[in-house]
């Protein structure tokens, strides 16, 4: 029984006092807005079942980016949507200078200058005409090596159209290493690497592949961990760390809260997490069948994810978040 002069509730009587003790706190510099822009489209398209989010042109991609930034987002992760007819089997228009994604990075460069941080993903299933994350054999199985290769490529693509952090996310063993060696011998040392650590293949993506029309037929299942593996994210997470990861994440992030509190306590760098298209969806479902307080809900999940140890996340609630908080 609790000693009567014993009373937590004298800390939560109001609004100032409760922001007085507050043990998280959620502000915009914390947030990361993913941002899809697309080749091919003279206005921006919704994506069905992302509401809110659309695969951007070149110049409505600049409004929002210049929008994100001035509600004090802390940074934009870009993502590039090829022409169907630009896929191949090594996803080259994701390297090409002249490709959508490294266009659009270097209009956001120019335009934002280091106003915020400019993140790329570092990934092939945008580009390729199989979907898969890599480079695939004779078999048709993903190649390790061989796709490390692109990922150089990618990456020092990305750098030189102005990227501040790319983005490795397709979960191959040593691209941390293999991408460092690569910037730094391009002449981008002060370029950051942003790992996906710890990427599990979760259902959670399913609105993403509608986003970046992925032509995935299969799933990943061989490269992106398995959900209920635990002490295997870990070991990704610390070899990503030794290989020479500025950052790492964890993705999803409300499924895998363990995982992010346990990235948190092994990592000397800082830690993100990726509120994923599914998460988002499920939440802007809900609120627009009116089942949830949207705004409340999204603020909650956020405050949950920092909570469980990110230091940021990746949300598509970003701006609205940023406006809420205001």
């Amino acid at each position: 029984m609790s000693h009567p002069s014993i009373r937590p509730r004298r800390l939560r009587t109001t609004p100032a006092m409760r922001r007085l003790v507050a043990e998280t706190s959620l502000e915009p510099r914390h947030l990361v807005l993913p941002m899809f822009v697309a080749d091919g489209i003279d206005e921006p398209r919704e994506i069905a079942s992302m509401p809110g989010v659309v695969q951007h042109t070149r110049e409505s991609l600049r409004a929002a980016a210049a929008e994100a930034v001035a509600a004090g987002v802390g940074g934009l992760m870009l993502f590039g949507v090829p022409r169907e007819a630009d896929k191949d089997p090594l996803g080259s228009a994701g390297v090409d200078p002249d490709g959508i994604l490294n266009v659009a990075l270097r209009d956001l460069a120019k335009d934002l200058g280091d106003s915020t941080v400019l993140m790329a993903d570092t990934c092939l299933d945008e580009f390729t005409d199989h979907g898969h994350c890599g480079v695939l054999d004779d078999r048709g199985r993903v190649d390790n090596d061989a796709t490390n290769v692109q990922y150089v490529k990618l990456a020092v693509a990305q750098a030189n159209s102005g990227a501040h952090v790319v983005g490795p996310s397709g979960m191959m063993d040593g691209q941390v290493a293999a991408i460092r060696e690569g910037l730094d011998a391009a002449g981008h040392a002060g370029v950051a690497i942003l790992a996906y650590a710890s990427k599990f293949a979760s259902a959670f993506y399913g609105p993403f592949r509608e986003a970046v029309a992925s032509s995935l037929t299969g799933d990943r299942r061989t490269y992106q961990q398995d959900a209920g593996n635990a002490r295997e994210a870990v070991r990704e997470i610390e070899l990503d760390i030794a290989e020479g990861a500025d950052m790492v994440m964890v993705k999803p992030a409300m499924s895998y809260l363990d995982i992010v509190r346990a990235a948190a306590e092994v990592s000397p760098v800082p830690v993100a997490a990726y509120q994923v298209s599914g998460e988002y969806s499920m939440i802007a479902a809900a609120a627009a069948n009116g089942w949830v307080d949207g705004p409340a809900a999204a603020l909650e999940s956020l405050v949950g994810i920092r909570r469980a140890g990110a230091d940021f996340v990746l949300t598509y609630f970003a701006v609205q978040a940023a406006t809420w908080l205001a």
